[in-house]
C-alpha cells in the first residue's frame, strides 16, 4: 500500500464485510494509485497498489448466518452472511478469509493530443461453484482517452481531463515529466480487482 491510512481503510473494509462479498466499497474518490506513477519507457508510465488481508473464522452461529473473524492482532469482527454468500455451510471454525485489492494504471503519452476524449467501462465478476468454500471476485477496467489539462513541474503532478472526469496523477520521475505538456493526451488502461476467497485450515502437523 501507499500509505498506513490507504491500508487502514482497505483493511477495515475486508474486515466488516470479508463475508458479504458483494457489494465490497473499497474505492476512493481519487484512487489510491494515482499517488505516484514509474516511467517504464520514454513517455510510458505505470503504477501498482496492492493490500491483502488474511482473517481467521474463529466462531459460526449457522442460525443467524454470523461468523466472527480475528486477524492477525487478535481482534475480533463479527459479520453476517448474507444470501448472497453461496456454499455457507462449508466454511469451517479455524479456515481464513483471504482478501486482496489491486489497483493498476497503465498509459502513453500522445504529444499534441487532438483525439476526441473517451472512456469505456468494463466489468467481470464470479462466484464459487456448488460444494466449494465460499469465494467471489470483481474486476472492473477503464480505456480511456483523456487531455492534459495542466502540468505542475514543482509538485511533480499533471491533471488529467477525461471524458467524465478530471483526476490529478502525480509522476515520479521528473525527466519524464518534461516530456509532458499542457495541451497533449494520454491513452491508457486503469484497473481495479478485489478477490475474497475461504481457505481450508491447513492440517495440523503431526508429533
Amino acid at each position: 500500500p501507499e500509505s498506513s491510512e490507504f491500508s487502514m481503510r482497505i483493511r477495515t473494509a475486508f474486515a466488516t464485510a470479508a463475508l458479504v462479498l458483494f457489494p465490497l466499497v473499497v474505492s476512493a474518490q481519487q484512487p489510491a494509485v494515482a499517488e505516484g506513477l514509474t516511467a517504464v519507457g520514454p513517455g510510458k508510465f505505470a503504477g501498482v497498489v496492492e493490500a491483502k488481508v488474511t482473517l481467521v473464522v474463529e466462531s459460526i452461529d449457522p442460525a443467524s448466518r454470523s461468523v466472527v473473524l480475528k486477524n492477525a492482532k487478535g481482534e475480533q469482527t463479527k459479520v453476517i452472511a448474507g444470501d448472497e454468500v453461496k456454499n455457507f455451510d462449508q466454511i469451517k471454525v479455524g479456515d481464513q478469509v483471504v482478501a486482496t485489492y489491486t489497483q493498476e494504471l497503465m498509459m502513453v503519452l500522445k504529444k499534441g493530443g487532438g483525439a476526441l476524449r473517451e472512456r469505456v467501462d468494463s466489468s467481470q465478476s464470479g462466484t464459487s461453484g456448488p460444494g466449494q468454500k465460499p469465494s467471489a471476485y470483481e474486476t472492473k477496467e477503464v480505456a480511456f482517452v483523456a487531455d492534459v489539462q495542466q502540468v505542475d513541474r514543482k509538485k511533480q503532478t499533471i491533471t488529467l481531463r477525461g471524458a467524465k472526469k478530471t483526476v490529478k496523477l502525480k509522476i515520479k520521475d521528473p525527466e519524464q515529466l518534461k516530456l509532458i505538456h499542457k495541451g497533449d493526451q494520454v491513452e491508457g488502461v486503469y484497473a481495479e480487482a478485489v478477490a475474497i476467497a475461504v481457505v481450508p485450515a491447513q492440517a495440523k502437523a503431526k508429533k
